[in-house]
């Protein structure tokens, strides 16, 4: 059984509590006076412009591409695909339920990751639905949201969209919270990512009429998506007054 000294520990825990500290510290809060119900946006100049580079990119690049991939992958092949990396993504979901203390979410998704990865040949499958194995969702940014740390200013970040200052944070977190990226060698530790890309990919060719409404054809392309991330994130963290999830936008915010 391998050990791990308490000196190694530190060592190992150190800069990400230090970085944690840091990001608690600095984190864009509204003042007092801030209304409710009107978005905490105070670096919306720089958000409009990275809004826009990433329209540019959208409409150039990421649209085409998605319409034209759904075109040709077969819809079975692409189902395949985005459960093939959400099964590669479950250890990473594992952890932030252990770290948000939702037991009843860790021992689900194991199941899940256990038996999508045997009988659903590595995920290809996902027979744990058929089973009545849903997955519960948590990334870093929930988990943030779970020990106390406010949302912070609203940002658009570039390639990947709407998100907030707690959320960006989550998703660089994120990036080391999955153990199989800890273990897997090159290149097959990368797989996971190229199935990610390649699910978000289709995501944005499935849902193009969506999409494209908020992008192209709405008067204020930012207010809207922006409108959407908020409204749609505080549904699923349970906070705010949220009404109703709007699907199918909550796939598509972050990939524009």
């Amino acid at each position: 059984m391998i050990r791990i000294s308490a000196k190694v520990a530190r060592r190992a825990f150190f800069p990400f509590i230090a970085a944690l500290a840091l990001f608690v510290a600095g984190c864009t809060t509204p003042g007092p006076n801030h209304p409710s119900d009107v978005p905490f946006d105070p670096y919306e100049a720089e958000n409009r412009q990275t809004h826009e580079l990433n329209r540019a990119l959208d409409k150039a690049l990421l649209r085409p591409v998605g319409v034209g991939y759904t075109k040709i992958i077969p819809d079975e092949f692409e189902a395949s695909i985005g459960n093939f990396a959400s099964n590669l993504s479950e250890p990473s979901t594992i952890v932030n339920n252990v770290l948000q203390g939702n037991i009843e979410g860790a021992f689900r998704n194991s199941m899940r990751f256990l038996f999508n990865s045997t009988l659903g040949f590595a995920g290809l499958f996902d027979v744990a639905a058929d089973f009545g194995i849903d997955p519960i969702e948590g990334d870093f940014g929930q988990t943030l949201y779970v020990w106390g740390v406010p949302e912070g200013a609203y940002l658009e970040l570039p390639g990947l969209g709407p998100s907030s200052e707690r959320a960006a944070f989550g998703k660089v977190v994120d990036l080391f919270t999955n153990p199989l990226s800890q273990v897997l060698p090159s290149p097959e530790k990368y797989i996971g990512t190229g199935a990610g890309v390649a699910s978000k990919v289709g995501d944005r060719g499935r849902y193009a009429d969506a999409v494209d409404s908020i992008l192209y054809d709405s008067a204020d392309s930012y207010s809207q998506a922006r409108g959407i991330y908020l409204q749609n994130r505080r549904f699923k963290l349970g906070d705010g007054d949220a009404a109703e999830e709007i699907d199918p936008f909550d796939l598509n915010t972050e990939g524009f």
